[in-house]
C-alpha cells in the first residue's frame, strides 16, 4: 500500500476518521486510515436502499414505472425537495432519482415503506457488507426505542462497495449500473468531490476529463463522502468518513471539509 502524503488526514480535536482509497481495476489500496472503524454515516446508508430497489426491479418484483404516494408517510423535511413540490405521486424511478440527486428524505421513507427494511438488510448482507447498513427510516425525532442513527458504515467497506459498483459486481452489472446512474445526479460536491471542479448541477457525463459517481451524508456531527472517479489514467473508489462530538469546537466542520477536499485533490492528481 502506498501511503501518499497528499492523502494525509490531519488530527483535528475530537474528530474520528475512517477512510480508504482503492484502485478499481487493480484493487490496490492507495491509502487508508482506520478503515474498519464504524461511524454514523447519515444519508450514505441510502445507497443500500437504492441497491435493493434496483435488485427488485431486475428480479421483476417491482416496476420502476410504479407510482408511489408520499401521503402514505408522515411528512419529513430537511434533505430533499419532494416535500416542497405539488405532486403527491411519482414513479419509483423518479423517487430514486430524487434520492440520488438531493438525498431526498421523504422519497427515502416512501421507498422504505414500499420495500421494507428487512429486504434491504438481507440484500446488504448478501453482497458481503457487514459493518455498514441502513438501520432505520428518517425521523423528525429519534426516541430511545428507535435505532440510534439512520445508518452506519466503515470507510474501508464503503470504498470497496463503490469499487464493486464500478466493476458491475454488486448484485449484477445492470443493478450496479442503475445505482450509479441514480447517484450520478448527486448535487452535493462539498466534500472530497469539491476538488474536482465539476458543475454540481450538471456532471452526469464526463466533465473536465473526469466521470464522478458519489453519495454524501451529513448531520450536525458527520461529514461523509463515498464515490468512484474515472479519469484518463485510472479509476479510483474512495470513502472518507468524519465524525465528531456535539461538544467539538465550532470550527471542526470547516477543518474537516478542508481535509476532505485535500484528499480529493490527491485523487484528482492520480486520475487525470
Amino acid at each position: 500500500m502506498s501511503d501518499l502524503p497528499v492523502f494525509d488526514l490531519p488530527a483535528i480535536a475530537d474528530v474520528r476518521w475512517s477512510a480508504r482509497i482503492v484502485d478499481v481495476d487493480s484493487s490496490e489500496r492507495l491509502f487508508e486510515t482506520n478503515p474498519d472503524a464504524v461511524h454514523k454515516t447519515a444519508s450514505i446508508g441510502k445507497l443500500f436502499l437504492l441497491i435493493e430497489v434496483a435488485r427488485q426491479a431486475e428480479a421483476g418484483q417491482l416496476s420502476l414505472d410504479e407510482r408511489v404516494d408520499r401521503r402514505t408517510e408522515q411528512p419529513v423535511a430537511d434533505s430533499g425537495i419532494w416535500y416542497t413540490l405539488d405532486a403527491d405521486t411519482m414513479t419509483i424511478d423518479d423517487a430514486c432519482r430524487l434520492i440520488g440527486a438531493v438525498s431526498d428524505n421523504l422519497a427515502t421513507n416512501v421507498m422504505i415503506g414500499r420495500i421494507g427494511l428487512p429486504a434491504i438488510t438481507e440484500t446488504t448482507a448478501g453482497i458481503g457488507v457487514a459493518r455498514s447498513a441502513l438501520l432505520d427510516r428518517i425521523r423528525e425525532e429519534r426516541l430511545p426505542q428507535h435505532p440510534p442513527t439512520l445508518s452506519r458504515g466503515a470507510g474501508g467497506e464503503l470504498a470497496d462497495l463503490m469499487a464493486g459498483l464500478a466493476r458491475g459486481e454488486v448484485v449484477s452489472a445492470d443493478v450496479s449500473a442503475r445505482v450509479l446512474d441514480w447517484i450520478g445526479l448527486n448535487t452535493d460536491l462539498s466534500m472530497v468531490a469539491a476538488a474536482f471542479g465539476l458543475d454540481p448541477l450538471a456532471h452526469l457525463d464526463v466533465d473536465r476529463g473526469m466521470l464522478l459517481r458519489n453519495k454524501t451524508g451529513t448531520i450536525s456531527t458527520v461529514r461523509a463522502d463515498v464515490g468512484v472517479v474515472t479519469g484518463a489514467r485510472r479509476r479510483l473508489a474512495y470513502a472518507v468518513l468524519a465524525e465528531w462530538t456535539p461538544e467539538s469546537p465550532a470550527g471542526a466542520r470547516d477543518e474537516v471539509l478542508a481535509a476532505m477536499r485535500a484528499v480529493g485533490e490527491g485523487i484528482r492528481a492520480l486520475v487525470e
